[in-house]
């Protein structure tokens, strides 16, 4: 059969209503209308970062409602032998305007495609779109213009409808995203302002209930100025804000110092999300505010009284340098989501080291072949094409000049595809993560450790390229009285460096600047120059190898409690050692902060000196004897006991943690796992265990009736033959031990959460931790290049280890250039590579 084209040039026939209809009746039950729930990729390919924008546009199945492009739509085909598709294009122009060009070129269908992003590298006031979309139908490639409401049988009609009208299939998930269009607050028109005098000065502003100067807001019924909440960063306030809201009801609030003559940041605390205030002139007006005179600073001050000095944000971004824009295979950068960061930096590292090339994009076709029906939601296909999209160079191509010259003939503008925006693989891998799932800021460590666990559970065959990573930390626990030790072993994936603040080398010059600083906030007067701490690197490798206290230790050789001092070295070490440096801290106000440090990161490490050693001689290791475990006479009356007495846990800590915004389950949960040691603790075992899925669970304490732990069943269970929660197995589990361990240690401990780590500690499995030779022969200097380094918030750095370009490379979202002056003292996360001896 010679192929068939219904959508031509005018020199094809038409085919009759009869016709087209005729053409479709084998093909309608494989044509669905789009129900709720149902989502629909009609912006993006599910394999690669094709989109309606591309040169061969998106086909989007009419069963499925996944979208391919063109390479990858006949796959698709042959595995299901879905023959509809809709075929969405959508066309760029630059406008004519009617002085230099005459009349207006008519725009076609121009709301075809509702809620399709525009290309953010196209100025949409001198642009305008033309959608084209049409059914096609395979093998044969018959093409039907769309809308054709005349021809085609209703259903198909309804269905195409719906498709072209459907919103992003990730709108649910990112709800409070920074690309949503703002809408008017409900509050705007009715908002009732409070007549109590308040004026607002044009600069020195601060908290009304802390000592805070930045990120403030404006309440615009009472004219209160209060902080607002905190974020992981280290950025943000105490709260302030919100709970004026909770107290008094009043719902708008503007951000001081982002008031323009243009408009405001407004937050409506009722409706949860940013709004428009389409009256704000008038309700700033209220308290002496005149958005004429207003310029954008953070803290009040005017532009041009501000003395310029340099910031972290500044150095990081190499602000003020032309820097040179880097194209092809390895310089693609990745859309900033608004929140998405902390993504783009550990995937631009991941994907510069060699097994994890090989693993995902060298593995692609297979990949691909044997994905599942939806491939959107397989782990290993969206790594093989966020892998594909990053090294391939497609989505990373340099202007070429002969193109320009026959666009700007043809008057018709073909934008540059530069940069790929990870929405698909943000929608997956946060997928039922209470943080990542969220649009808040988050910390790259905690979403570098969640992806390798996702890695570990979609393993390709045998080939696990996370295995570079991984390495084996050998812990020595002294009794402090009797001096014997115990010797256990680890699995870790990151070494974490603290800050040790005590050793700037800076001291004098940051007691003065403190003092600057404080005179200017008096005085109300610009900042002086910012100094930052400069840290040894000796000194946070010093401060790793120190001992640290154990807390609660219970030592054998005593039975009894005692004071215990751990230290930690490596049993084995990582093709690829990461390096955390730990910038976040509790402040005096138990606020947790960021530190703004400068370290000395040298490009040569040299970790022999904390290779482990084992049993010394001299050394008597602890007795091989487990905590004594107290079982009650009569297991029922015993835990109706423990049931009626609830678990002592300290609740000023957990409002001091949910006031940072955790959840409330996970607040309490961290202080009574921690012993009520306090918040500084409790938030620590916070930040190690958001990634658990029950993180925001209940609190659930063994031994406290079955009510109290669900899965423990009835009180005959607790027997020491049953098996054990699988709960509390998949809690240790999470610690880095084996699972045959965690069931063998909840069994000999009545299931009992706190006695089991303590049995495996005093049990260790020699067979389950064994070092590998090859391992513990490495040359006593093991030197290594930074790979990478990234920051919560900024651009990522990295060297080019095998990429075409000797040379540091600047990631700035989707700007890639080549670095002059990279930032390497003010990395939070380093990534460096083993050389071989």
């Amino acid at each position: 059969m010679e192929r068939a084209a219904l959508f031509g040039d005018g020199r094809e026939t038409p085919m009759a209503a009869g016709d087209v209809g005729e053409l479709l009746i084998p093909y309608m039950p494989t044509i669905r209308v789009p129900k709720t729930g149902d989502r629909v990729y009609k912006t993006e390919c599910a394999f690669s970062y094709d989109s309606p924008y591309s040169e061969g546009g998106l086909y989007v199945c009419m069963k499925t409602f996944l979208g391919f492009g063109r390479e990858h739509v006949e796959r698709h085909y042959r595995k299901t032998g879905q023959c509809v598709f809709m075929h969405l294009k959508r066309h760029t122009r630059e406008k004519v305007t009617g002085a230099s060009g005459g009349a207006l070129p008519k725009r076609r269908n121009t709301k075809l495609f509702l809620d399709l992003d525009s290309n953010g590298d196209l100025n949409n006031d001198d642009y305008e779109y033309e959608d084209e979309a049409k059914l096609v139908i395979f093998p044969d490639h018959y093409e039907i213009p769309l809308p054709n409401i005349e021809e085609l049988p209703a259903l198909v009609t309804i269905a195409c409808d719906a498709v072209l009208s459907s919103k992003s299939p990730y709108r649910k998930q990112d709800p409070d995203s920074w690309e949503e269009e703002l809408q008017v607050s409900k509050h705007a028109n009715s908002l009732v302002q409070m007549d109590n005098g308040v004026r607002i000065p044009p600069s020195g502003w601060k908290c009304s209930k802390c000592d805070l100067r930045e990120n403030l807001w404006l309440n615009l019924t009472d004219g209160s100025v209060l902080c607002g909440k905190w974020f992981f960063d280290g950025s943000g306030g105490n709260g302030h804000a919100l709970e004026h809201y909770k107290e008094m009801g009043y719902p708008l609030a503007v951000k001081l110092g982002t008031i323009t003559p243009d408009g405001a940041d407004v937050y409506s605390f009722d409706e949860e999300e940013p709004v428009l205030d389409p009256h704000i002139a008038k309700h700033l007006a209220h308290f002496g505010i005149d958005m004429l005179q207003m310029q954008v600073t953070e803290n009040g001050l005017r532009d041009n009284d501000i003395k310029p000095r340099v910031s972290e944000w500044e150095v990081i971004q190499e602000s003020g340098m032309k820097l040179k824009p880097m194209y092809g295979p390895g310089y693609t950068g990745m859309k900033n989501l608004g929140n998405s960061c902390y993504i783009s930096s550990v995937m631009q590292a991941l994907f510069s080291i060699p097994e994890f090339q090989r693993a995902y994009v060298g593995n692609l076709p297979r990949i691909f072949d044997y994905s599942p029906l939806d491939p959107t939601q397989d782990f290993n296909t969206q790594m093989a094409k966020l892998g594909h999209g990053l090294l391939s160079g497609q989505y990373s191509k340099p202007p070429v000049k002969a193109e320009l010259i026959e666009q700007v003939m043809k008057e018709e503008h073909k934008p540059q595809h530069n940069g790929i925006s990870p929405r698909m693989f943000k929608a997956f891998v946060s997928r039922g993560h209470p943080e990542f799932s969220s649009s808040r800021q988050q910390d790259a460590q905690e979403f570098f450790l969640h992806l390798i666990n996702l890695i570990e559970r979609n393993r390709i065959g045998s080939e696990n390229p996370s295995d570079v990573f991984r390495f084996l930390v050998e812990e020595r626990t002294q009794c402090c009285q009797s001096r014997k030790v115990r010797y256990t072993e680890r699995v870790d994936y990151i070494m974490q460096l603290p800050v040790a603040m005590e050793t700037a080398v800076n001291k004098d010059e940051l007691i003065a600047y403190e003092l600057k600083r404080r005179e200017a906030e008096t005085a109300r007067r610009p900042p002086p120059e910012l100094v930052r701490a400069r840290i040894p690197f000796s000194a946070c490798m010093q401060a790793f190898s120190e001992p640290e206290n154990v807390a609660d230790f219970w030592s054998s050789a005593l039975q009894a409690k005692s004071a215990g001092v751990k230290t930690s070295r490596f049993a084995s070490f990582p093709e690829y050692l990461i390096v955390q440096i730990k910038k976040f801290t509790f402040g005096l106000d138990w606020i947790p902060k960021k530190l703004d440090v400068s370290i000395d990161m040298p490009d040569l490490l040299d970790i022999s000196h904390l290779r482990a050693t084992g049993l010394r001689p001299g050394e008597e290791e602890l007795p091989d004897i487990s905590p004594p475990i107290i079982i009650p006479d009569d297991p029922k009356d015993g835990m109706m006991n423990h049931f009626m007495d609830p678990p002592d846990i300290d609740e000023s800590s957990v409002m001091q943690l949910a006031e940072m915004g955790f959840p409330l389950e996970a607040c309490r949960k961290s202080v009574y796992y921690t012993g009520n040691m306090g918040a500084e603790v409790a938030f620590n075992w916070i930040i190690a265990h958001m990634e658990e899925p029950d993180f925001a669970e209940p609190l659930a304490i063994p031994g406290y009736g079955a009510a109290a732990y669900p899965g423990l069943g009835d009180p005959g269970a607790l027997g020491l033959d049953n098996h054990p929660p699988e709960e509390m197995v998949a809690i240790i589990a999470s610690m880095g031990f084996q699972r045959n361990v965690a069931i063998q240690a909840l069994r000999a401990t009545n299931n009992n959460l706190e006695h089991a780590i303590d049995w495996i500690f005093s049990h260790p499995d020699p067979e389950g931790n064994e070092t590998t030779s090859e391992a513990m022969d490495m040359e006593n200097h093991v030197n290594a290049n930074i790979l990478a380094e990234s920051d919560p918030e900024g651009p990522r750095i990295k060297d080019g280890s095998g990429l075409p370009l000797r040379g540091w490379v600047i990631y700035n979202d989707l700007k890639v250039c080549a670095s002059e002056r990279p930032p390497k003292e003010l990395g939070y996360i380093y990534f460096y590579r083993r050389i071989p001896s």
